[in-house]
């Protein structure tokens, strides 16, 4: 049963892709990311700016996929909004024990370690790139992070940004 935030977020968008064609190509995440955030932004109040922050943040969601390293199943992103808020809800196949280190990062961003974990790994060079991917969202988009489970394998993170206010 959808909340009430939920059915405020109007659908824009829906990319669907074979795991193993995109994960078969690095350039297909920034291909995919321009795409999508070139689709969405035309209705913006300086719709090149605002494709060019949303680019940047879908291209690091799509790397995270990528790093997953998983070839078989599908990719889908999907695009909502609720007025200035963008949805972007990435869904991927992926492994119990990558799913238990992405939920590990985003409890601590939720637990309001964003900052502070995030200066640790751009400091650091034993941390891993999905560190900094979506601790960096966290901390320069302002980004609300939340990550849900499927049991057949599959991840989906919900990312809210609100780029409209960075622009301003």
């Amino acid at each position: 049963m959808e909340t009430k935030a939920e059915k405020a977020f109007e659908p824009l968008l829906e990319l669907e892709m074979e795991m193993a064609s995109f994960a078969a190509d690095w350039l297909y995440c920034d291909q995919c990311s321009a795409y999508v955030a070139s689709m969405v932004s035309h209705d913006r109040n300086d719709p090149i700016r605002h494709a060019n922050l949303l680019s940047a943040a879908l291209n690091e969601l799509f790397e995270m996929s990528f790093h997953a390293k998983e070839r078989s199943g599908v990719l889908t992103c999907r695009f909502c909004r609720n007025g200035a808020t963008e949805r972007i809800e990435l869904t991927f196949p992926c492994s119990a024990e990558r799913r238990g280190f992405y939920e590990a990062i985003v409890a601590r961003i939720r637990g309001g370690q964003a900052l502070a974990s995030y200066l640790d790994v751009i400091t650091s060079d034993d941390a891993l790139s999905e560190h900094a991917i979506l601790l960096g969202l966290a901390v320069n988009y302002d980004a609300d992070i939340e990550l849900l489970a499927r049991d057949t394998g599959m991840l989906t993170f919900v990312v809210d940004l609100t780029l409209e206010r960075l622009l301003n």
